[in-house]
């Protein structure tokens, strides 16, 4: 294999795999928790405006996630995930610390971590970013 086949590979994986989280997060959050219980917990989490965020993050990890696995407008939801991540940081784990069995930010830092590196470097070539967008020349190649 060379470098450029290898490197497509690693895209799409680490793009279906941490699409596969936030969609199963978001899922998560509809289905199991539901809205109800995602705003109150998000509540008790001293989430800012948790009745309004909560269904929104919910949809934003559930259709992002989905996005990213089949790599559609891979750039702008992968970005979105990880402000998503960055506001879970910051806003609820960053008190607890580095260990997520005390609550702390280590799953939320690589979340935001990976879609941020999926948000520099694009779907790669197995997407429908690239059978979209993929053109040499195309204007809207940044969004591949």
């Amino acid at each position: 294999m060379n470098q450029s086949t290898l490197t497509n590979t690693a895209l799409t994986v680490l793009r279906v795999i941490v699409g596969f989280i936030f969609a199963a997060h978001g899922w998560q959050k509809f289905n199991e928790f539901t809205i109800a219980g995602t705003q109150a917990a998000f509540g008790k989490m001293g989430v800012p405006a948790a009745d309004v965020v909560a269904p929104i993050v919910a949809t934003i990890e559930l259709v992002g996630g989905i996005a990213l696995i089949a790599g559609v407008l891979t750039r702008v939801f992968a970005a979105v995930l990880a402000l998503d991540m960055l506001g879970a940081l910051f806003l609820v784990h960053a008190p607890a610390g580095l260990f997520a069995d005390k609550g702390g930010y280590e799953l939320v830092l690589a979340l935001a971590a990976a879609a941020a590196a999926v948000a520099l470097t694009g779907a790669g070539r197995i997407s429908i970013d690239a059978a979209v967008f993929g053109r040499r020349g195309s204007k809207l190649r940044i969004l591949a």
